[in-house]
């Protein structure tokens, strides 16, 4: 098959959704020929590159606020093009809607739905979006959810059928992660993976480090717009030895990352997945996760803990000190290899 991948990011650029998509079509592209169409807001990438047998081909593009993805030059190439499969990727930006011009004998949408926007004005404009939202997936052949929440979340504000969704999640690579069992934990560590946003809720487990023994220390993985703000909260409480900032690892040293860590904490408001919290129990560490959007799902008293939103500081610190360096039970977790075989068998219907 020819496929077409068109996503507002792709590799280099670290995300959940980037992460999704360049697994799959390394995957695809052993048996079929993939090229991917994405956005360079930065304007300094390569335009056309083969990477791992993907043929990336980028467009320039005007980005406000890193969202929407708006290229013209982009727009234009799906008129010039043709495919088996045109896969478009992520309901929020604007690749997507222009992906079902291009010439493809099946487009298939993955949409990674919030529902709503992390900021009043993207509120306005995922609402003032809709209709155009809503000719995307009523064009799509198959459209792709990675959580039952996300899947009731399109079936509730577009009254999708029930026919024309199927769930797919995230998968981890299973053998890369197969040596962390001999790395030894430090159980005063607790470790938070993702980007730096207010709603992702990192300001909570800083608020929280007075609560808990002097000795825990908070280990900070990832980069974006709201690190200023913690700076600022981590020198107001006076904790810079207590709190280190990463960014941009090697995938091994993230890897290590989660296996050392005595507890993994994220406190999203909104999430469809949360790879990194697969990531993290596949690493034997113990997770608490807000219960909120698709994170409940991961939610099991074992393995995983779940804590209400407003977040209470003197519950979180108690659920930390209780939880962590907890043994985790093997989670069955799906692996790249297996969410590849059930596009594959998508594309095929």
């Amino acid at each position: 098959m020819k496929i077409l991948q068109v996503c507002p990011k792709y590799y280099p650029s670290i995300g959940g959704i980037e992460e999704y998509i360049k697994n799959i079509s390394e995957r695809l592209a052993k048996e079929h020929e993939v090229s991917v169409f994405t956005c360079d807001p930065t304007w300094r990438l390569p335009k056309q590159e083969q990477i791992n047998g993907v043929m990336v081909k980028r467009f320039k593009s005007f980005s406000p606020s890193d969202a929407y993805y708006i290229s013209l030059q982009l727009a234009r190439e799906f008129k010039k093009v043709e495919f088996d499969i045109v896969h478009g990727h992520s309901y929020h930006a604007l690749p997507l809607y222009f992906s079902r011009k291009a010439r493809g004998k099946k487009f298939i949408v993955s949409t990674y739905y919030h529902g709503h926007g992390h900021t009043p004005i993207r509120n306005i404009y995922i609402k003032l979006y809709k209709p155009f939202g809503l000719k995307i997936l009523r064009s799509a052949r198959r459209i792709i959810t990675i959580s039952d929440y996300e899947k009731e979340l399109l079936r509730r504000d577009f009254a999708i059928g029930e026919n024309k969704l199927s769930v797919v999640p995230p998968g981890i690579d299973l053998a890369e992660l197969g040596d962390l069992g001999e790395i030894c934990k430090e159980p005063k560590t607790i470790l938070y993976v993702g980007r730096l946003e207010g709603y992702k809720g990192v300001q909570h487990i800083i608020q929280t480090l007075p609560l808990i023994d002097k000795e825990f220390h908070l280990e900070i993985v990832g980069k974006g717009p709201y690190k200023a703000n913690l700076m600022t909260l981590i020198d107001k409480l006076g904790f810079n030895g207590r709190v280190k900032f990463y960014q941009d690892l090697p995938r091994q040293e993230l890897l290590r990352m989660y296996a050392r860590a005595g507890v993994f904490v994220t406190l999203s408001q909104y999430e469809t997945f949360s790879i990194v919290v697969a990531e993290a129990l596949a690493a034997r560490t113990p997770c608490i996760v807000a219960n909120t959007s698709a994170l409940t799902e991961w939610v099991d008293n074992k393995n995983c803990f779940g804590i209400n939103y407003p977040v209470d500081g003197h519950k979180l610190a108690e659920l930390i000190t209780n939880i962590i360096g907890r043994k985790v039970e093997r989670e069955k977790l799906w692996d790249w290899d297996e969410v590849t075989q059930s596009i594959v068998k998508l594309y095929q219907e």
